[in-house]
């Protein structure tokens, strides 16, 4: 709990700064160059703003499929908009350095602007701080970078782009208390141990649980399905009364869900986790799911792509932007299903605005 905590307290120092303006740049760019996955070099955004230049995205390793429906939000934006768009992924979720030397590659080059989606809060510093000093703007999505470190080495963005991840906690854990009316014992199991988006979703969800929820274990399993289902398995067999899961993704929360199925135990255990993967909506039918609350990639990364374009045509960004979350439980999943990879309620894009 400690790392998770430290984390949280990370994350609440970056939207101070982000709100005050400290790491915040409304930036304008130049240049242009690099392999590209949209079209067009010097484009019109949809609504006529002008664009020009070539935009790079780093994000984390498609062996995930949150990010893999993050890398298909920014191409289709990409085409739609005619924005041509380099898009590099980190080999795996946990791939740090290697996702920093792709960065620092692309830094070399004459980008315009650049999208990044950090494994870390301090492993892309260099290269943002890099990109800083030539006055390019970044747009900063899903993992914030850390605000100390970004400080401390000049590194600045044009915006962030983000679910609020206590936020998000916080309607996993009132949405157990309705799953659990009479209380019970739960589990939590997080990302990355001292990850500040594990931690606060983690923080989040014991904000929201009632009193007669108790937390009784927390763990961490490297946002990894196998890892999680070998971790839930060990909590059940130490926590013979437990009524419910947490997971702070959806792919740790199958793991969970396939533990429990294993333990004959599915319906007498509840699983809430955090994503919208169309895997989990599909759980979530089976039976093996109770909740997800439901974050979309798929919009981060357009809406990243739009927050460039912005730039580049030289429009003050906001500096934080929230991206929708929706809870979807077996009452709307076939909502959820049908409306993927965008939500199904209506939610507000900043950015499409400053384009008209």
């Amino acid at each position: 709990m400690a790392s998770a905590m430290a984390s949280a307290r990370t994350s609440r120092r970056l939207a101070t700064a982000l709100c005050a303006g400290g790491l915040v740049a409304g930036l304008a760019a130049c240049g242009g160059g690099g392999d590209a996955a949209g079209t067009g070099s010097g484009s019109t955004a949809a609504g006529g703003a002008a664009t020009t230049g070539k935009i790079a995205a780093v994000i984390k390793g498609l062996d995930n499929p949150f990010f893999q429906t993050m890398e298909s939000g920014i191409k289709t934006q990409a085409g739609t908009s005619k924005a041509e768009v380099t898009i590099q992924a980190a080999a795996a979720i946990t791939d740090t350095s290697g996702q920093a030397d792709k960065l620092s590659g692309l830094a070399g080059q004459d980008y315009k602007c650049f999208v990044i989606n950090p494994i870390s809060g301090t492993n892309l510093i260099q290269g943002v701080a890099q990109l800083s000093a030539k006055n390019v703007p970044i747009v900063n999505i899903d993992s914030p970078i850390d605000a100390a470190a970004a400080e401390a080495a000049s590194a600045k963005i044009a915006t962030y782009i983000g679910t609020d991840n206590v936020e998000a906690g916080t309607m996993a854990g009132k949405t157990m208390g309705e799953l659990l009316p009479g209380g019970g014992d739960v589990a939590l199991i997080g990302g990355i141990a001292g990850d500040v988006t594990s931690g606060a979703r983690l923080e989040g969800f014991q904000k929201g649980i009632p009193s007669g929820v108790k937390v009784v274990q927390t763990v961490a399993a490297d946002w990894d399905r196998q890892t999680a289902l070998a971790k839930a398995t060990d909590i059940m067999r130490a926590q013979p009364n437990l009524k419910g899961f947490f997971a702070a993704n959806d792919d740790m929360g199958l793991g969970i869900s396939r533990a429990i199925a294993n333990a004959g135990k599915t319906g007498q255990i509840k699983v809430i986790s955090v994503d919208g993967n169309k895997d989990a909506f599909e759980a979530i039918k089976a039976g093996g799911v109770d909740a997800v609350v439901a974050q979309y990639p798929y919009v981060i990364g357009a809406m990243g792509v739009e927050a460039c374009q912005a730039a580049m045509a030289g429009k003050t960004l906001p500096t934080n932007v929230k991206a929708p979350v929706q809870v979807v439980t077996k009452d709307n999943v076939d909502q959820a299903l049908s409306a993927a990879p965008k939500p199904g309620e209506s939610y507000d894009d900043p950015f499409a605005a400053l384009l008209k």
